[in-house]
């Protein structure tokens, strides 16, 4: 056939009707016909189910909880004896809850009559305040730092209630900011110069908190942060995202409630930025993987090198998660003195620099 006779042929089968083609393809099962045809594995569904109703929360041991609060107290009461002026106090959130929390301050007869502050955050899902952080306040406390330490709603050890009023990353970063504003009311401290620091699910907060237009903060020191809850929810699994998902304020999983997810992740809150942060990270870190971690120092360096020192620990010796993750709280749980290792006396090294440096007394006129 010639070439002339051989193109309109050609133009013919490329024009033909596509319910022609259809009619040569297999038919596809509807969604819903799949789903009656094929057996569900009710084992993995199980496995993979988050429930979205606050009735669904995870739960504690309340009795155990508070008792192990008791122990924390007089621990923390009697260790700190004649070394440290030491409270248990409470003050008012933004929406009138009542939040408990630690204060230590140097002991009246103190040369100097107005001290800098710190805010200084817990860490864990339903974690609490306790001694195992002993040596480091004792330590701030000497340099002469008023510390006040927020066991924030959701916080464990004060029933079932404060328990499950957890907000993670919401209403939790209003309590810990209202400590800033309970710190304003003691005659001796510089109002001026307040500074926070958390751990991991503390960093989160202190991170997320000064990204937010206002807060009382001059600066942020932040240890092993959770930076992104879009990516960890998925990286973790149903198991731990059940803690976000039947929370009231959340009510669903990153795909139902995108906007509220990215909202409560530092990472996406970085332009917001306005104070120096400073972020450590450790690469082995299994709490805090580094493929989270990564996101938030490639955003900063990026986006707020001027305000940012980020520093990245290349597999330090592990605390007591066997990990990273606790690499710079390396405490004998018996003595309560410090365990150290190199990374955790340069990140307590440059952490005081950083807050030398910020939360500096400003000069009149300056």
């Amino acid at each position: 056939m010639s070439l002339r006779r051989l193109i309109p042929c050609l133009l013919v089968l490329a024009l033909a009707p596509a319910v022609g083609n259809a009619q040569l393809r297999p038919a596809r099962l509807s969604r819903s016909a799949r789903d009656s045809t094929i057996p569900i594995d009710t084992a993995r569904a199980r496995l993979l189910y988050v429930g979205v109703r606050k009735e669904e929360l995870p739960q504690g041991d309340f009795e155990a909880l508070a008792r192990a609060k008791v122990v924390t107290d007089s621990i923390q009461r009697a260790r700190l004896a004649g070394i440290v002026d030491y409270r248990h106090v409470t003050y008012r959130s933004s929406d009138a809850l009542e939040i408990p929390a630690y204060l230590f301050q140097p002991l009246p007869g103190a040369k100097v009559t107005k001290h800098a502050a710190l805010v200084w955050v817990h860490g864990g899902v339903h974690g609490d305040w306790n001694e195992t952080m002993l040596p480091f306040v004792i330590e701030a406390v000497k340099r002469g730092y008023v510390v006040i330490t927020p066991d924030y709603r959701g916080s464990a050890g004060y029933g079932k209630e404060f328990y499950n009023a957890i907000d993670y990353g919401g209403r939790e970063v209003d309590d810990v900011i209202a400590s800033a504003a309970y710190l304003k009311t003691l005659p001796q401290v510089d109002t001026g110069r307040v500074g926070i620091m958390g751990w991991s699910h503390g960093a989160y907060i202190a991170a997320l908190a000064v990204m937010r237009e206002q807060h009382p903060f001059r600066s942020a020191a932040t240890v092993v942060p959770v930076t992104n809850l879009v990516f960890r929810l998925s990286w973790k699994g149903p198991v731990y995202a059940q803690d976000f998902a039947a929370e009231p304020t959340i009510g669903g999983l990153p795909f139902e409630k995108h906007a509220e997810y990215v909202a409560r992740s530092p990472l996406y809150q970085v332009d917001r930025l306005q104070v120096p942060l400073m972020v450590h990270f450790a690469t082995n870190d299994s709490n805090v993987n580094w493929e989270e971690a990564q996101q938030l120092v490639d955003a900063l360096r990026a986006r707020k090198p001027k305000l940012a020192e980020v520093k990245v620990y290349t597999n330090p010796p592990p605390g007591d998660d066997g990990a990273g993750h606790s690499f710079s709280r390396r405490v004998d749980k018996v003595t309560l003195l410090r365990n150290d290792s190199p990374e955790q006396v340069d990140s307590w090294k440059l952490t005081w620099a950083f807050f030398e440096k910020t939360l500096a007394a400003r000069k009149p006129g300056a």
